[in-house]
């Protein structure tokens, strides 16, 4: 609460660029509704303490969302459409490109929209714009094709062309959280690429749910479910002042299955991890099977509790598998953000945690918007020493 305050604070000392809009496409339009709240109340607060309070009203609305559609023909195609004008705007286009809830019909098929459609849906409605705006800026909390980042074999560099592309088009900022590999901004270098992790809101949420766990070397750890997360945990560990521990997989590279090398096992190294609660950092839940399989081993060796914290919970082979190891023991929560779709039915699940990232965007927004600097807002440090703190002195 203190570093929103001070962010704000901030804000309130300049004025915004151009008057801020938001076209949130309808894969993402519940997380932009709380988002358009939290900017609604960050705007009324401010305007009475603003260092222009007339100008400033200029940029205070009732509403920043934009009125927008993607119609499709009998045949497949699509076509964006703005129903307002963007002209001298701010324009801030969010898409979640992982909801496969949503559906359109091919020649009377009824097809789930893929990430490839939800990229197409977001370029239509960049070119609907037309260029009027006053600076173009898109919202991809799951980076389109971040997995295909590096060429192994004769592949396609998905992840950069589309990053490309996008720039080509006139995108001035792109803002994603937790890029697989945030080295493919390489492919725009001249261009603003904002890449925002969650550990501030994990620990929240997680704080929240289990209130007695102790944060200390001698009660919890952090473990990466493989080398690819190793900076997030070593991130992790050195704020929260507690050892971590790594497995490294150990994979057939002589065959293919669902399009990549299967696991043959998990190699632990760190320290003794014996009654110990353990907390599993990862960018993203995909199937869940390697996660699963590092929070059993875990377990046999002797571990207390396993929370597992992850930006993105994909669950793309549904929760069956998760169910049976809560039932066993193996697992204690699942803590997934909000960024990306997420089905009804792991709402009810006793294991799974939402942190709520709305407001953490709002600000995201807000600051960009006013062209100030968000270091603070990229580092959470700060705010975990202070959510520690209230934590060890008992207030939630």
């Amino acid at each position: 609460m203190e570093s929103t305050m001070l962010n704000l604070k901030e804000l309130e000392k300049t004025l915004p660029v151009a008057p801020l809009k938001i076209a949130a496409l309808d894969s993402c339009k519940d997380l932009a509704g709380k988002i358009n709240n939290y900017l609604i109340d960050f705007r009324h607060t401010a305007v009475e303490t603003s260092v222009n309070p007339a100008l400033f009203s200029k940029h205070v609305a009732d509403n920043y969302l934009l009125e927008l559609s993607c119609p499709r023909f009998g045949s497949g195609e699509a076509k964006g459409m703005l129903k307002e004008t963007v002209r001298g705007c701010d324009l801030f286009v969010m898409v979640d490109v992982c909801n496969y809830s949503m559906t359109y019909s091919v020649n009377g098929h009824m097809n789930h929209m893929s990430p490839d459609d939800h990229y197409q849906d977001l370029k239509r409605i960049i070119s609907a714009a037309n260029g009027k705006a006053h600076r173009v800026n898109v919202i991809m909390p799951f980076l389109y094709e971040s997995r295909q980042h590096k060429r192994t074999r004769r592949e396609s560099l998905d992840c950069a062309f589309a990053l490309e592309e996008l720039t080509d088009m006139g995108v001035s900022n792109i803002i994603t959280f937790d890029a697989h590999d945030p080295r493919v901004q390489n492919a725009i270098p001249l261009k603003g690429f904002d890449n925002f992790t969650p550990p501030y809101q994990f620990m929240k949420a997680l704080l929240r749910s289990v209130p007695d766990l102790n944060v200390d070397k001698d009660h919890l750890m952090i473990i990466s479910p493989d080398e690819g997360a190793m900076h997030r945990a070593v991130y992790f560990s050195n704020v929260l002042g507690v050892d971590m521990g790594m497995f490294y997989k150990r994979r057939d590279y002589s065959t293919i299955v669902n399009g990549k090398n299967p696991i043959v096992a998990h190699e632990f190294l760190g320290d003794d991890i014996h009654g110990k609660d353990l907390i599993i950092i990862d960018d993203m839940i995909s199937s869940g099977e390697s996660m699963l399989d590092v929070a059993k081993q875990l377990k046999e060796r002797g571990a207390g509790r396993v929370f597992v914290c992850t930006t993105f919970g994909l669950f793309t082979d549904g929760f069956g598998k998760f169910d049976e190891y809560y039932e066993k023991g193996y697992i204690d929560r699942v803590i997934t953000t909000n960024l990306t779709y997420l089905p009804p039915v792991a709402f009810e699940k006793p294991y799974f945690i939402t942190a709520d990232m709305s407001k953490y965007l709002a600000l995201i927004i807000d600051s960009l918007n006013h062209d100030v600097s968000i270091g603070d807002v990229l580092n959470p440090t700060k705010r975990l020493h202070a959510l520690l703190e209230r934590h060890r002195e008992g207030i939630k």
